[in-house]
């Protein structure tokens, strides 16, 4: 019997990647597509000897043609850390609107459900804390961040739209901050850019005085999280990610206690436009798909900081000795 075919875009990414593990463990046959503009494929080169794992080299923001059945299709190729869609703009802005439109026809031709990755970024500087799903955000469309923050609204409508006129099976997930394994060492966000400054002996950045907030999620309860809402009949976007919030002043002292070093914490101006606070409200997630996130903090972090370490000392001055946001 054939096994039930997934397509995964931005496969080659930190998301994506750990994606196709589950899929393939759940017993899928797992189709991972993406361009490698942000992707490595590293991060998938393990299963390119599966018999149920193949790749496509290609960018969705163009026309998207796989044969045969698709069951589901998860939406994740897109830039996702501000080093990237600042360099960027203009593909982060056609992934999300080409590149969704394209994706969602197909899912609408192959009869699939598909999930579309959102994000926590959707709510902006938000006005709401926590944020809920009914929070519409505090977003400037024409700010430096616009670009990603309004591609991925752009997405929520369109796949709404898909769902609503098509009558398309539609899945949303916002996400928020997430950290483990595989996280791009040069995605210029605060956790591998704390690490990467703590490994090479460098003080820590904090831009502001450090009292905005972030909440982080291990990587394995975020595609726990995914993988049930897919499942679940609930087609509204639900937020997932971890409500345990921290001020990235005391997230910074945590990175130098993990990492046993003697570094200072230095401050500098805060970027434009950068949120003060990032909390999700997750009532949702408890009660439609019976998830909250088990990882504590102090142990995602030791195997995050294990991860980074196994790396060359070479690999760690890819690191941006700054990054451009606190995300």
């Amino acid at each position: 019997m054939s096994k039930e075919r997934v397509l995964i875009t931005g496969a080659a990414g930190f998301l994506g990647s750990h994606l196709c593990d589950r899929f393939i463990k759940e017993g899928y046959h797992v189709i991972g597509m993406d361009n490698l503009i942000t992707g490595d494929l590293k991060n998938i080169e393990h299963l390119f000897s599966l018999e149920h794992f193949e790749f496509y080299h290609h960018d969705i923001s163009k026309f998207i043609h796989v044969p045969g059945e698709i069951k589901y299709i998860l939406h994740f190729a897109s830039p996702a850390s501000p080093i990237d869609y600042l360099k960027i703009p203009i593909q982060t802005l056609k992934v999300g609107s080409l590149g969704t439109h394209n994706c969602l026809g197909l899912a609408k031709n192959k009869k699939a459900r598909i999930l579309v990755a959102s994000t926590s970024e959707i709510y902006g500087d938000p006005l709401v804390h926590p944020q809920n799903e009914e929070y519409w955000g505090n977003v400037n469309p024409v700010g430096p961040r616009g670009v990603y923050d309004e591609a991925k609204r752009f997405q929520e409508a369109i796949t709404m739209a898909y769902h609503n006129f098509h009558g398309l099976e539609t899945r949303i997930i916002r996400i928020f901050n997430t950290y483990g394994p595989r996280m791009r060492l040069n995605d210029g966000r605060a956790l591998p850019a704390f690490i990467g400054q703590a490994l090479r002996g460098e003080d820590l950045t904090v831009f502001g005085d450090g009292s905005q907030t972030r909440s982080f999620c291990y990587v394995d309860d975020l595609v726990e999280g995914i993988y049930r809402l897919l499942l679940s009949d609930y087609h509204q976007p639900v937020n997932v990610g971890n409500p345990d919030e921290i001020s990235l002043k005391e997230f910074a002292e945590e990175i130098i206690a993990l990492t046993g070093t003697s570094q200072k914490i230095v401050y500098k101006p805060l970027p434009v436009d950068d949120p003060k606070q990032r909390q999700p409200d997750i009532t949702k997630a408890k009660s439609i798909l019976g998830w909250e996130p088990k990882v504590k903090r102090k142990e995602g972090l030791k195997i995050t900081y294990d991860y980074f370490k196994s790396l060359s000392a070479d690999e760690w001055h890819k690191l941006p000795k700054e990054f451009v946001s606190m995300k």
